[in-house]
Parts: C-alpha cells; sequence; structure tokens
C-alpha cells in the first residue's frame, strides 16, 4: 500500500480529481476500494496526490506540456523511459515502455533503454538523449560539452529546452514515486541485510583472516 492516505470517491469535492476518477475508473467506481486502470497500473498515484486538490491539478497541468512541445515524441518518450529506469522507478520506467511502443518503436529498442551504452539500436541523436538523460539523473545535471555538442548538431535550442524540462519532470515524478511507494513502486527495497548461518554468532571476520 502506498505510505499516504489515499482518498476514496465519497470524499472528493474537486472537480478536478473527479473528472480523472470517473475517466480513468469509471463513473459509479471507488478506485481505492476497487483499484486498477487500462494500462494495468493499480491507480494509486491519483488517488494519493487527490490529498492535496493543488498538488493533483499543478501536477495534471506539467502533463498537458505535450500539447505545445515540438521534439520528437519518440526522443521525449526516450528520455523519459531512461529517467524511470535511473532513477529506479519501476511505474516511470513501466509506462513510458508501454507509451515508446504505441509510438511505434519496436521492441527490441525498447528492451535496449536499460542497456544503451552497448547497444547498437540507437542512432546518434538517439543515444546522445540517453547520455543527456543520465547526466541529468545519475549525473545530477553535470553534463559534459561533448554530450550538449551532439544534441546540438541535431536540435535546435527550443527542443533541448523541451527534453531537460520532460525529462527532469518525470525524474522528479519517479523520485516521489519511490517515495511514496504508490503504482509499480510499492515494494519492499531489495537491499537488505542476508542473515547469517544459525550460529555464526559475532565472528570477526577480519580477525579470522589475520590468522589465516
Amino acid at each position: 500500500m502506498p505510505r499516504l492516505r489515499q482518498v476514496s470517491r465519497s470524499e472528493v469535492t474537486d472537480k478536478l480529481v473527479l473528472y480523472f476518477y470517473d475517466t480513468l475508473f469509471g463513473p459509479d467506481r471507488d478506485p481505492v476500494a476497487e483499484p486498477g486502470t487500462a494500462t494495468g497500473s493499480p491507480g494509486t498515484w491519483w488517488t494519493t496526490f487527490a490529498l492535496r486538490p493543488a498538488i493533483f491539478k499543478h501536477c495534471v497541468q506539467g502533463f498537458q506540456i505535450y500539447r505545445t512541445v515540438s521534439l520528437d515524441p519518440v526522443l521525449r518518450e526516450l528520455g523519459q523511459t531512461r529517467a524511470g529506469w535511473a532513477r529506479g522507478s519501476q511505474f516511470v520506467f513501466s509506462q513510458h515502455c508501454k507509451q515508446m511502443r504505441a509510438l511505434g518503436v519496436p521492441d527490441a529498442k525498447v528492451q535496449a533503454i536499460a542497456h544503451w551504452e552497448v547497444s547498437d539500436q540507437f542512432d546518434e541523436l538517439e543515444r546522445a538523449v540517453l547520455a543527456y538523460t543520465d547526466a541529468l539523473v545519475l549525473g545530477g545535471g553535470r553534463v559534459h560539452d561533448e554530450v550538449f555538442a551532439a544534441l546540438r548538431r541535431h536540435l535546435p535550442d527550443e527542443q533541448i529546452l523541451e527534453l531537460t524540462y520532460t525529462t527532469c519532470l518525470y525524474d522528479m515524478h519517479a523520485t516521489m514515486s519511490k517515495a511514496l511507494r504508490t503504482e509499480f513502486d510499492d515494494r519492499d527495497d531489495p537491499v537488505v541485510e542476508v542473515p547469517a548461518p544459525e550460529g555464526y554468532g559475532t565472528r570477526d571476520i577480519a580477525e579470522a583472516f589475520e590468522q589465516g
């Protein structure tokens, strides 16, 4: 379950929240009691962010940026999908893999996003977009001049700004989804201590090697 309380249909008074509840889940369905969207996700992002309609509205308005950007949607999704993978958000990565396929991107290329550095599936511009995404997400915005130069060989400044904004937007959503455990990011951290065998006690491993 998400870490924050979810908002049931009976609690909703905001018209925008109710519109999305109706659109995504159906007009007679409480998405908290009956979760699930058409994409296969539980829908808990929507029911969690409904806690604050002003934040909900701000996020939804951010999604509408797609209507105005001139950047090739495949490049946009390439950045967002890689951002999900790099940030470790199963939700953002999964949803944008679906969107890439909806845009006609071959499955082999979609699967190669996770290991783009050693893949031959991408052309020079696509590799530049992926390298730029890694610099934004993994490098915290530290972008090498050669990476930026590769983008500039193919894209005007306006589209580089669009790429930067949409990629960072979904890096933010990936981070929030993990922190709040919404959607497919509602999972335990895989890095936990593996217990020692029974009877191991509190032996000092370093001391054992020194004696050997």
